[in-house]
């Protein structure tokens, strides 16, 4: 079909014109698009117009997979399809298309029974981040080891390319590892809000549930606070905050690469 529509392909402007219409379904075809024999123009550019909106349909199922399975595959292309038609890509990497989709989520009329369900694509999102990040090498336990106790407080971390956190008011982690995986789906009992670290110290992606403060906590440190600093921010939420145990969990998890002293 790409062969029975015609322009000026090398005028930029017509490449903008013949763009324009490809995700508005009542737009007619440009003025400056024929076709062979002059015939069916209108008809062959809707054909070009279903095919780029299937086809981002089809992208922004294989980055949600758990949002499309809580959805059902009906009830999530339907919502794609309205995503598509107001948000166009803005990379021609698409893996990078559908960054503004929890956004959309959380504001479509259908989905407000799933509270929940923009955070669950919050961290599918992350989750396609971290994989495509950078790699680097994750610290260890022993970089504490020579640090001065008098000088901790002070500790600046390099965060690894891959970590990201998200927040939630509901039990997003967990409803999101149920649904990427192909074994039967139970009912969560719980209400309670779930935090969630992305990283990717290896090879795999590693999505953890974290701890009461944690979320501030690391993102205070991500962000370039100080430990000292950061486990203020994070005592300041929540008296329970647990420091040893968050140290371990982001060492294990792999989100900072190296420390550096925040006050040299």
């Amino acid at each position: 079909m790409i062969s029975e529509l015609h322009g000026d392909v090398a005028d930029p402007s017509y490449a903008a014109s013949f763009v324009s219409g490809l995700l508005e379904p009542m737009a007619p075809p440009p003025d400056d698009v024929v076709a062979r024999d002059g015939k069916g123009v209108a008809l062959r550019y809707n054909v070009y117009r279903n095919n780029v909106t299937v086809s981002l349909i089809d992208v922004l199922a294989a980055v949600y997979p758990a949002v499309r399975r809580i959805t059902g595959t009906e009830f999530f292309r339907a919502m794609a399809r309205f995503h598509v038609r107001v948000t166009p890509p803005a990379s021609p990497l698409l893996f990078e298309y559908g960054r503004d989709f929890p956004a959309f989520i959380e504001s479509y009329e259908h989905a407000r029974e799933m509270p929940w369900l923009a955070d669950v694509a919050r961290i599918e999102r992350a989750w396609l981040d971290a994989y495509h990040a950078a790699d680097g090498q994750a610290m260890s336990q022993e970089v504490f080891s020579a640090v001065a106790p008098d000088r901790i407080g002070s500790l600046c971390f390099t965060p690894h390319p891959s970590a990201r956190v998200t927040r939630s008011n509901y039990p997003a982690v967990s409803i999101f590892a149920m649904n990427r995986r192909d074994e039967p789906v139970t009912p969560i009992c719980s209400a309670e809000s779930e935090d969630a670290l992305v990283t990717r110290p290896d090879q795999d992606v590693l999505v953890s549930r974290l701890p009461p403060g944690g979320a501030v906590f690391l993102k205070a440190l991500i962000d370039g606070a100080s430990l000292g600093e950061a486990v203020s921010a994070a005592f300041e939420e929540t008296s329970s905050f647990d420091l040893q145990g968050n140290l371990a969990g982001m060492i294990e998890s792999g989100a900072f690469t190296g420390i550096k002293f925040g006050d040299s």
